[in-house]
């Protein structure tokens, strides 16, 4: 009985995670956080939680760096490892460490966003600093960056440590296209400076590196004069050939507009009604006789940005622009708001979906980018055989220019010169079991994933998951060697972002 009691007490012991006290007493000037550790195991995605052992909450990068090392220098006989985590927009537990420490870095600390003016101005920032904060700092210097995601209120670190794109990427790339310089905490617990002429490995490994090599604690942005205000412009299309090629027709070249995105639209009754509030019709008339008649539609969405004193030049060229598309003429609605309104945008349906309970939900999301040589493929079969009666979400689907992105960097991209985004950002209705419900979206992402798959696409995953080895190589394809090499010189135990399920601690990183 005894030997029975003794075998039980061992195996609890294996299953509650197990507090370092050496943790207790590093020398550092934040705090750690062993008991409230419950908001760390839980994201945006809203489907995995992995509780850690403890939350550090640093008030410097040097804390981070006295975490980091120490574990380090407890070896491969320690499991612990580190997830930092920023305004917790991840997806599928990316951000967490199962018995690990994660870094709450919305409490770091350091010097103040600081704007450089001058003929190549730019904005030194904290890698925990929301890029909504940025645009407002920037701005009172008639300052912005040139790259953005659709919703602003993530993280500097978190969006770098995958891309950053929205509809400005066609024309200047994603967000990591525009970065000068970094501070990065390694997995060894060092603090590197790191540019494209200085320790320029590490620079590019970070860049879009999914966590696996540091930890951003600083970065500097490039800036450009910043526009005063926008012309937002959406038109309908019925045919996706026509929409397809009119976006490309539209990222070629020197097009007019600054922003240009699509989205499809599912099954949705009373579409132009709705955009009424915020959009005017050039023809209301027409527009109000329009049915969709249960037709998948394809929305085109542009912004111009422009200052008052050049709106008559603006509208010549806007008009120019539009009568080289093949859109329903009826369709044609238009708006004018504030740079910062137009950027902002998603925030107010954040707020509108939080008032109705509807933001703290699972987010099965699915982003994929495909050559433009299969898109058609891709549509027909998906828009026409997977999903056909709604959509859970915003379906995104734009172009963007293989050219300005920087092929150094640690991104994996489809191998075409012009290839799409294309993002399903479905909400799942919790405890339903119909089509809006978390088990159907994710049979239809498993669907479209197949039948990438089947059909050798050449897709490649944003934001990417995946469960197995086997798969993460597929994904890197001819550049996994060159990652492996990258993990092993900058975090060789594997301590960093385990949640991605890429490399296991301790583990032999061979290639």
């Amino acid at each position: 009985i005894i030997l029975f009691l003794i075998c039980i007490a061992i195996k609890i012991n294996l299953c509650v995670p197990t507090i370092p006290s050496s943790l207790k007493t590093l020398p550092i000037d934040g705090h750690f956080d062993f008991k409230q550790v419950h908001h760390a195991a839980k994201d945006f995605g809203n489907r995995y939680s992995f509780l850690p052992s403890a939350v550090l909450h640093p008030k410097s990068a040097s804390d981070i760096a006295t975490t980091v090392k120490h574990i380090w220098e407890m070896g491969p006989g320690s499991q612990l490892t580190v997830a930092a985590r920023g305004h917790g927009h991840s997806l599928q537990g990316q951000a967490q460490a199962h018995r690990g420490v994660v870094i709450n870095m919305e409490s770091l600390q350091g010097p103040k966003m600081k704007v450089h003016t001058g003929n190549f101005p730019y904005v030194d920032v904290s890698g925990s600093e929301l890029w909504i904060n940025i645009l407002h700092e920037t701005l009172k210097h008639g300052l912005a960056p040139k790259s953005w995601t659709d919703y602003l209120h993530l993280t500097v670190g978190g969006t770098l440590s995958n891309a950053g794109i929205s509809g400005q990427a066609f024309r200047h790339g994603p967000q990591i296209s525009h970065v000068r310089q970094l501070e990065v905490v390694t997995g060894k617990g060092e603090v590197v400076n790191c540019s494209e002429k200085q320790n320029s490995d590490l620079f590019y490994s970070v860049l879009g590196g999914l966590g696996q090599f540091g930890i951003i604690t600083r970065a500097r942005i490039s800036l450009e004069p910043a526009p005063k205000m926008v012309k937002w412009i959406r038109v309908l299309y019925t045919d996706f050939a026509t929409f397809a090629k009119d976006q490309e027709m539209l990222i070629s070249g020197e097009s007019t507009f600054d922003y240009i995105e699509g989205f499809v639209i599912i099954n949705r009754t009373g579409l132009l009604n709705n955009w009424r509030s915020s959009f005017n019709s050039n023809d209301s008339a027409q527009a109000s006789h329009f049915k969709s008649d249960g037709r998948t539609l394809f929305c085109l969405e542009l912004a111009k940005y422009f200052n008052p004193e050049e709106m008559a030049i603006v509208n010549q060229e806007i008009m120019t622009s539009l009568s080289q598309l093949n859109h329903i003429p009826s369709t044609l609605f238009q708006s004018q708001v504030p740079y910062i309104e137009f950027l902002d945008r998603v925030h107010i349906s954040e707020i509108k979906l939080r008032s109705k309970g509807l933001w703290e939900v699972p987010h099965p999301w699915l982003n994929l980018l495909i050559p433009r040589s299969n898109i058609h493929i891709f549509a027909q079969q998906v828009f026409g055989n997977i999903l056909t009666n709604t959509s859970n979400g915003p379906i995104l689907i734009y172009p963007v220019n293989k050219s300005k992105w920087d092929n150094r960097t640690s991104v994996v991209l489809p191998e075409e010169d012009v290839f799409y985004l294309v993002a399903f950002l479905s909400s799942a209705a919790p405890s339903s079991t119909g089509s809006d419900g978390l088990e159907h979206i994710l049979s239809q992402n498993k669907r479209i994933l197949e039948l990438c798959e089947i059909d050798g696409l050449g897709v490649k995953q944003y934001l990417p998951h995946y469960s197995t080895n086997g798969e993460w190589r597929s994904h890197f394809g001819p550049q996994w060697e060159a990652f492996v090499h990258r993990k092993s010189t900058y975090d060789p135990l594997a301590i960093l972002a385990p949640g991605q399920r890429i490399f296991q601690k301790a583990a032999p990183l061979s290639l």
